[in-house]
């Protein structure tokens, strides 16, 4: 998986991945943030987390993985629901929060792929701009799935009827070890590349 590191262009690649991994992993939780503020929660901003401040953000080893397989994680944004009018909802819509920031990102970049190809014509600024719109993909598409600690658990627990909670739960205290053990068994890619099919097309269209 890390072959692409050590193949020609491959260091530069890493190089441009930096800054486009320190935006989506920083906008993305600021988005979390930022839409439980607007449902009443100010606890992101009151510890400081309504930030797109990079180091507010960043799990070193999760951004590291975000760098190096194109797939990882940052520190969670704290969240209180017992600010939530509707907490239900309300804890669906800053769950996806963070994914459509990502989205949006992706989106903003193919179309400015698209309006300004004068912009694009060195090869560091078109790696650049394709770097922003695949690891914001991949960023997005990790949170989707639905295993905690990822975004994707928080919708699954809402949704999920109260006789399944007790799996749930079970899943929760493992779930990391999960997310390892799909990671070093390299299940991930064949997890990850149908939903990132799925969100290309979207931002693509």
């Amino acid at each position: 998986m890390l072959g692409h590191i050590f193949s020609p262009g491959g260091f530069a690649n890493l190089l441009l991945s930096v800054p486009a991994v320190l935006w989506a992993i920083t906008f993305h939780e600021f988005c979390h943030g930022f839409a439980a503020k607007l449902l009443g929660d100010p606890t992101a901003e009151r510890e400081g987390r309504l930030s797109l401040n990079p180091l507010d953000h960043i799990d070193p080893i999760g951004a590291l993985c975000l760098l190096l397989f194109r797939f990882g994680w940052a520190k969670p944004v704290p969240i209180d629901t017992r600010y939530f009018k509707h907490p239900k909802r309300d804890i669906i819509i800053v769950s996806l929060a963070g994914v459509v920031g990502n989205l949006l990102t992706a989106f903003v970049c193919a179309r400015l792929v698209n309006f300004f190809p004068g912009l694009f014509m060195s090869w560091g600024a078109q790696q650049f701009i394709l770097l922003m719109i695949y690891i914001n993909l991949g960023l997005a598409a990790f949170n989707i799935i639905p295993i905690p600690p990822l975004d994707g658990s928080r919708i699954l627990y809402v949704l999920l009827p109260y006789q399944c909670m007790k799996y749930y739960y079970w899943l929760e205290r493992y779930g990391m070890f999960v997310v390892v053990g799909l990671l070093v068994l390299g299940i991930f890619p064949y997890i990850m590349y149908p939903i990132m099919t799925v969100l290309f097309h979207i931002v693509m269209f």
